[in-house]
């Protein structure tokens, strides 16, 4: 091989991987800003984990502030069979005509599908205690959310592990 032609190679090398550096720190800073650019989170909050559960939140709630409080998730934080994991959430809000539940959401994050239960709620149920049962994919954080007829959420999260792959 003649000596320009390692050089042109070498030059050519040094731009891809120039490229590819740039492209990866600019995904880098980009998917950061994406999941950074979610709701105004407590000290104790988990992170979303990936860009699914930063869409999901996103998109459901937009930039309000989710609060910790009003709602309790209880639940094991250990469970052998992540095919059969049951989950209790309760409420203190009110469930009255001028300010209720609107809606209730269970995420788990490491889930294939990590949006794994919707309600949505009139005043007429009364205070809300719901029991259900999920399925969980592996160790994950589990975020119960509610959203009031006056537009303000709630949350409760628990990080529950489990030793069996539920959505395999």
């Amino acid at each position: 091989m003649s000596q320009q032609s390692e050089n042109g190679r070498r030059d050519f090398l040094k731009a891809v991987g120039v490229a590819g550096a740039v492209v990866a720190l600019e995904g880098v800073s980009a998917g950061g800003r994406k999941l950074s650019a979610r709701l105004v989170r407590g000290p104790e909050d988990p992170e979303p984990p990936n860009e699914i559960v930063a869409k999901i939140l996103k998109d459901r709630f937009g930039d309000r502030t989710i609060q910790r409080g009003h709602l309790t998730l209880d639940m094991a934080k250990m469970n052998e069979d992540g095919r059969y994991v049951p989950v209790s959430l309760e409420s203190d809000l009110p469930m009255a005509a001028d300010k209720y539940i609107t809606s209730v959401y269970f995420i788990i994050d490491h889930n294939p599908d990590p949006l794994v239960f919707a309600m949505h709620l009139t005043p007429r149920i009364g205070p809300l205690a719901i029991q259900t049962r999920v399925k969980m994919r592996r160790t994950s954080w589990i975020r119960a959310i509610c959203e009031t007829s006056d537009g303000e959420l709630w949350a409760d999260y628990a990080k529950i592990e489990t030793t069996l792959d539920g959505c395999g």
